[in-house]
C-alpha cells in the first residue's frame, strides 16, 4: 500500500520483521514458551506499519480483552513480506488485511475483481494454517475519485457514467499508475472513456486534491479509506466492473485463533461500515489521537 515502508525498509524488515516490536523479539522461537499463540498463550495480534491497520487490530485487540480473553500487540511491523512468514509460522495469530492485495500477494494473476468474487479466491488460496474470516463493508482501495461539483455537473455516480462526459478528461496519479490496468488505458478498455495522463508523485495526497480542486486535472486515483475524501468534498465513483480490485478489511487468523476468538471478531466485522473506517482515520489524522483511544471509543458505541 502506498503508505508503508519504503523498499530499503522491507528489505531491512526482512531481515529482522519484527525486530521494531521491542528491544528482543517476543516472536522469537527461543523464547522458552513455544509459538506465540499457542495453547495458554495469549493471542499475538498485529498490523501493518499503517494507521488504519493499526486502529483496527487495536480494535481487534480490545474486543478480545472484552471478552476476558489475554492478547499481545506486535503492531506497525511493515508490509506482507514481513508478516506474512511470521503468520504461517504461528508467531502471530491474528492480522487486519485487506481482501484484493491479499489475494494478489498470493495469486497475482487472479481473475476476480469484484467483491464476493474476491472474498471466494481469497478463501481458496489461504495457506495451510491460516484462514480469512468474516469480511467487513469497510473498504480501504483504490477509487477514481472527481470533485463534487464535477459529479454534479455531469451528473456522475459511476465510472460508466465518465461516457457522458462531453469535455477532456485528465486522470492524475503517481506515474507508475500510468502504465497499470488501472490507467489509462485499463479505463479505455473496461469503459470506453478516453482520459489523458497527469503524473502527481504525493499517492493521492495534498498535491493531488490541490489538483482536482483548482481544475488541472478532472480525475485522480485515491484510496477510499482517505479522510480527504470527505474533508475536501470529492465524490469516489462507484468502480461496477471491477477495474480496482475489491478490497475488504479482512481478519487473517491462524489456527491459533479458536472459535469464539473468531465470533467475537466477526462480530467486529459485521459491524465495521466504510463510513466507519473513515471517521476512524479521521481522528487518527486530524485529531492525532492515538489507536488504542479512537478504538476503545468506537467500541463502546457498537452494540457487540
Amino acid at each position: 500500500m502506498k503508505r508503508l515502508l519504503t523498499l530499503t525498509a522491507i528489505a531491512a524488515a526482512a531481515v529482522l520483521p519484527l525486530a521494531a516490536c521491542g528491544n528482543s523479539d517476543p516472536l522469537a522461537e527461543d523464547s522458552g514458551s513455544g509459538p506465540a499463540g499457542g495453547s495458554g498463550g495469549p493471542l499475538v495480534i498485529g498490523s501493518q506499519d499503517y494507521y488504519s491497520s493499526e486502529i483496527i487490530a487495536e480494535v481487534y485487540a480490545q474486543a478480545l480483552e472484552a471478552e476476558g480473553m489475554e492478547v499481545q500487540r506486535e503492531f506497525r511491523i511493515g508490509q506482507r513480506e514481513a508478516y506474512l512468514p511470521e503468520l504461517e509460522a504461528g508467531r502471530l495469530d491474528l492480522f487486519p488485511e485487506y481482501t484484493g492485495p491479499l489475494l494478489q500477494y498470493w495469486e497475482p494473476n487472479t481473475e476476480a475483481r469484484l467483491s464476493d468474487d474476491v472474498y471466494a479466491a481469497l478463501s481458496e488460496a489461504t495457506p495451510d494454517g491460516l484462514r480469512v474470516l468474516d469480511q467487513a463493508e469497510a473498504t480501504d482501495q483504490d477509487a477514481y475519485v472527481v470533485t463534487e461539483e464535477f459529479a454534479e455537473k455531469w451528473d456522475l455516480e459511476t465510472i460508466d457514467d465518465l461516457a457522458d462526459v462531453d469535455e477532456e478528461i485528465t486522470l492524475g496519479a503517481n506515474s507508475e499508475a500510468e502504465s497499470r490496468p488501472n490507467g489509462p488505458q485499463g479505463l479505455a478498455d473496461a469503459y470506453g472513456v478516453d482520459a489523458g495522463f497527469t503524473p502527481i508523485e504525493d499517492g493521492g495526497g495534498p498535491l493531488t486534491v490541490k489538483a482536482l480542486k483548482d481544475g488541472d486535472i478532472q480525475m485522480a486515483i485515491i484510496y477510499t479509506g482517505d479522510p480527504s475524501i470527505a474533508k475536501n468534498g470529492l465524490v469516489a465513483l462507484e468502480d461496477t466492473k471491477g477495474l480496482f480490485l475489491a478490497s475488504h478489511v479482512v481478519p487473517l487468523a491462524g489456527d491459533a485463533v479458536g472459535e469464539e476468538a473468531a465470533d467475537i471478531i466477526n462480530s467486529v466485522s459485521a459491524a465495521l461500515t466504510s463510513d466507519d473506517l473513515l471517521e476512524l482515520n479521521g481522528r487518527s489524522v486530524d485529531e492525532q489521537l492515538p489507536a488504542a483511544t479512537i478504538a476503545e471509543d468506537w467500541l463502546a458505541g457498537q452494540d457487540l
